[in-house]
């Protein structure tokens, strides 16, 4: 994969986790964490999570704080397989 198209994935999927972030915004924060947790846990596919943790790596990474937050608890897929 080209930086170009990783990039383009990379943003993507920012945008998406700063979305659910976004929805659960008017919970209190604790309740906000487990939502934007469990909702990435159940409807992103390991590949997903595995970027995900890679740009939570990176220095300012556009990610909302809610999704930091809940970072702690979500499932970092294993390797996967070849």
């Amino acid at each position: 994969m080209d930086s170009e198209s990783h990039k383009s994935t990379a943003q993507k999927l920012v945008y998406m986790a700063n979305q659910i972030a976004g929805f659960f915004h008017t919970q209190p924060k604790d309740e906000a964490i487990a939502g934007v947790a469990d909702h990435i846990n159940h409807f992103w596919e390991p590949r997903m999570r595995t970027q995900l943790f890679a740009i939570l790596e990176q220095d300012d990474n556009g990610l909302d704080d809610l999704v930091i937050a809940a970072a702690k608890h979500i499932r970092k897929p294993g390797p996967i397989p070849a």
